[in-house]
């Protein structure tokens, strides 16, 4: 997969990108990033990426003319055509299933905002806005990480196991079930007796379990979307009653 990034702030993406799975991911040419500097397709001597709004209103708005122009040179730079994501609070939020779908196009292009915000216009370029969540950064340098991050993790490749991300959390809608290792008993907390039995399907059906309730106590807002049998879905059912019951009391 080709990422290219558009920022006023180029320097934040080395030191992550160069580590961990990314790093070995683009080390491996499963991911190639390229980041690109809004201010190489400013006019000015300044360099000037941003103005005032029209209107009046405190901050800076970032202009439309490099971003355009940023986007149709980058563009051009690859064969195949970009989908181009706008990181914004006004977004799409960022989930499991859309990670997904990104990690499924040949290449992405990510404009990230800074300032008070961008010109309207900005987004007639996006194919999708994303965010990562309600709340307000300052600026999309960040959220493009995590979504970069995210889309990595599901490229065939990209983790030494491949299996590993089928049993992360919210793969079928479900947080991932609780995981252990060595010592078996820390001070006073012992593993799961089944983890130990080498019953590779009672493992299995304690995991599936597990998963189950903890997403129900945790994310019940998540389990009408599980992938869910009629019992795991009564189960489920039984458990976020408890806890509002619990809550209430």
């Amino acid at each position: 997969m080709r990422i290219d990034v558009v920022t006023v702030l180029p320097q934040v993406f080395a030191p992550v990108l160069g580590a961990s799975i990314l790093g070995r991911a683009i080390g491996s040419r499963v991911l190639d990033v390229a980041v690109h500097d809004l201010r190489d397709w400013t006019a000015d001597r300044h360099r000037t990426t941003d103005d005032s709004p029209f209107g009046g209103g405190p901050g800076m708005v970032m202009k439309p003319e490099p971003v355009f122009s940023a986007v149709a040179d980058i563009s051009a730079m690859h064969p195949a055509r970009p989908t181009t994501v706008l990181v914004c609070p006004s977004g799409r939020r960022l989930d499991q299933d859309l990670v997904r779908s990104l990690a499924s196009e040949h290449r992405l292009l990510f404009i990230c905002g800074r300032y008070e915000g961008f010109d309207e216009r900005i987004r007639t370029l996006a194919d999708v806005e994303v965010s990562i969540g309600d709340y307000v950064l300052t600026g999309g340098e960040l959220p493009a990480l995590v979504i970069i991050d995210a889309v990595a993790r599901l490229l065939p490749g990209a983790l030494g196991d491949e299996t590993s991300a089928e049993d992360e959390s919210f793969n079928g809608g479900l947080l991932e079930y609780p995981q252990y290792t060595r010592p078996a008993e820390f001070q006073g907390m012992g593993v799961p007796p089944v983890l130990l039995s080498g019953d590779h399907a009672k493992i299995a059906a304690w995991r599936r379990d597990q998963a189950v309730r903890r997403t129900a106590e945790r994310r019940p807002d998540l389990i009408g979307k599980a992938l869910l049998s009629p019992q795991e879905r009564a189960r489920a059912r039984e458990i976020i009653d408890e806890v509002e019951t619990t809550d209430r009391d």
